[in-house]
């Protein structure tokens, strides 16, 4: 398992005059500036307000939102947390593990954040929501003539159809009661990442899959063997998995403070835009539009 930590690094301290020094300073004018911009540098880092200890953030692969590739974690989450680091001080520490364990160190207060995630009522109940974005899941298949579907429903009643889910994602109660009756008619295969579905798909040992479409794109654009596949895509919306808040969850073990601190800081990205700029610069134009758009038109 490998960590990376982030956040402000330390500087050495700068201090201004005493009131000594400080009398002598006000005699000249470029002096009496120095010192005034010297007490407006300290009451601005006095405005930083770190978070009480280091912000335990485990992470999987998924698409573009979160890249974990030679040592280095980035994506669009991991960006937009370095800004929150940079605007407050908080040092964030990413662990790389499986996304069904991110869920499960979530739930058992192993981790401060769960990023990213689709508000659903079981992650309600560990955690404050963060919005960030839109998204929604959709039906994703490679090109095929089969008879079009409309819904999880009719998606059930296809028992020629297997399909293929990432472990540990979560759309909601209809798409968790997809899975029971999927695994009830042994059809479901479950993998440990999309870029697993990927290869699901590609080999004919599924036939569909259920998620966001900008995580499976975001797969693809990572390897050149796999990049082909983009024009290759079939994406049908289902009635049952419709347009709901994307974002982050913070834990409720996490000091007042601490999670104070952090939602502010990352509402004030959502509202800004700052979190919408940041999906449009790792994701290019024509991969992300069907399942990804902005809380707000950003102005």
């Amino acid at each position: 398992m490998t960590t990376w930590g982030f956040g402000r690094p330390d500087r050495p301290a700068r201090r201004c005059a005493g009131p000594a020094a400080i009398d002598r300073w006000t005699r000249a004018p470029w002096r009496a500036a120095g010192w005034l911009l010297c007490a407006l540098g300290l009451v601005a880092g006095t405005a930083r307000a770190d978070c009480t200890r280091p912000i335990r953030v485990p992470v999987a692969p998924i698409g573009m939102s979160v890249v974990t590739s030679g040592g280095e974690v980035s994506g669009v989450f991991p960006e937009l947390m370095r800004k929150v680091a940079a605007e407050t001080g908080c040092q964030f520490e990413f662990t790389v593990v499986p996304r069904a364990r991110v869920e499960a160190m979530f739930a058992a207060n192993g981790a401060d954040v769960l990023v990213p995630a689709t508000r659903t009522s079981k992650r309600d109940l560990h955690g404050d929501f963060i919005p960030v974005m839109k998204a929604r899941a959709l039906l994703i298949s490679l090109a095929s003539d089969r008879a079009p579907i409309e819904s999880l429903a009719e998606l059930a009643e296809r028992r020629e159809l297997r399909v293929a889910v990432v472990r540990g994602f979560d759309y909601g109660e209809p798409y968790l009661e997809l899975l029971r009756t999927l695994k009830a008619q042994r059809r479901l295969v479950v993998e440990a990442d999309p870029a697993a579905v990927v290869r699901a798909l590609e080999r004919s040992l599924a036939d569909v899959t259920v998620m966001a479409p900008s995580i499976l794109a975001g797969t693809l654009l990572q390897d050149s063997r796999t990049r082909p596949l983009l024009e290759r895509l079939r994406l049908e919306p289902v009635t049952e998995l419709t347009w709901t808040d994307s974002g982050i969850y913070l834990s409720r073990h996490l000091v007042a403070k601490d999670r104070e601190l952090l939602a502010d800081a990352l509402e004030r990205s959502a509202r800004s835009g700052a979190a919408w700029k940041t999906v449009q610069k790792h994701y290019p134009a024509g991969s992300y539009e069907e399942g990804l758009k902005p809380l707000a038109v950003a102005k």
